[in-house]
């Protein structure tokens, strides 16, 4: 459901008189919807875009249900991963949420602040497990701590167009990392894609079913471990017939693929960042009037 505010409201958030916010709203400087009413609702995307755009900072950022903090914080990349890597080691949401809201709104892509910020702090988190400086539940409570985020940060993206192709994802039966197929799944839903993930450790039968069903331009596969080779490669090929006969385009990326396995797998890209994804993704569409980032 799309979060909406009041111009009141949203003028209370950025700081701006009502009569101002209204005036952009009938110039389509902001976008908005009207009740049956007759009454003006913005969605809070939309309103975070605005202040992206123009540099605006926010007055009152709680009021558009983001972190009280936000927009006081760094706005640089450079240090946010080792950051967040110990916000999330000592389960501190609050931070992990104002460091990431910062970044978007100080114009870093969501692909950006996932792959340099997210992914290298659990990397860092991962290394910290292994050596035996932090417990497996903060590793957990982490990822959950990020999907929350991911969840949250999709809703202030703008929304796709409604004849925008479709791309699903999964990870294979064995594999049970949930966060890069749903940090995938949020940089296809930026980039104009209408996205969506379907969770992890799929039977490679039950994906194709879901290709056969869904006829998506682009399906993407998370290999983030591989328990058996011989079975995966088999669940694989059986993924890319799949595709090739329903003309879908056959992504895969993922720490367990080494080079050595992509030699013996077919795909239609190799993409071992989001950043590629996007680049990749837009080989095969780009909306005419959808603010994607280029980076």
């Amino acid at each position: 459901m799309v979060r909406t505010v009041s111009p009141r409201k949203a003028a209370q958030a950025m700081g701006f008189s009502e009569a101002s916010i209204k005036r952009w709203c009938d110039q389509g400087l902001l976008p908005m919807s009207k009740t049956a009413g007759g009454h003006r609702r913005l969605p809070v995307s939309g309103v975070v875009q605005f202040l992206r755009k123009n540099g605006h900072p926010l007055v009152r950022p709680e009021i558009l249900g983001l972190p009280s903090a936000t927009g006081r914080g760094e706005t640089k990349i450079g240090g946010a991963a080792a950051e967040t890597g110990a916000a999330l080691a000592n389960g501190d949401e609050g931070r992990v949420r104002q460091i990431a809201y910062d970044l978007y709104l100080a114009d870093h892509s969501l692909r950006e602040v996932c792959d340099n910020v997210i992914a290298p702090a659990f990397h860092a988190l991962g290394n910290r497990w292994q050596h035996g400086e932090i417990e497996v539940y903060q590793e957990r409570l982490g990822c959950e701590i990020t999907m929350r985020l991911l969840h949250e940060l999709r809703a202030v993206l703008p929304p796709p167009r409604d004849d925008a192709p479709v791309a699903i994802g999964s990870t294979l039966a064995g594999d049970p990392y949930t966060l890069p197929t749903a940090m995938v799944e949020a940089s296809l839903y930026e980039s104009g894609w209408q996205g969506q993930s379907y969770g992890i450790g799929n039977p490679a039968e039950t994906l194709c079913a879901a290709m056969k069903e869904k006829v998506p331009a682009m399906f993407w596969l998370s290999v983030s471990c591989i328990d058996e080779l011989d079975r995966f490669l088999a669940d694989y090929e059986m993924l890319y017939e799949c595709a090739v006969s329903r003309g879908t385009a056959l992504v895969v990326g993922g720490r367990a693929l080494s080079e050595d396995v992509r030699r013996q797998m077919r795909y239609s890209a190799y993409c071992d960042t989001l950043r590629h994804l996007s680049s990749f993704a837009k080989t095969l569409y780009t909306p005419s009037d959808h603010d994607v980032d280029s980076r």
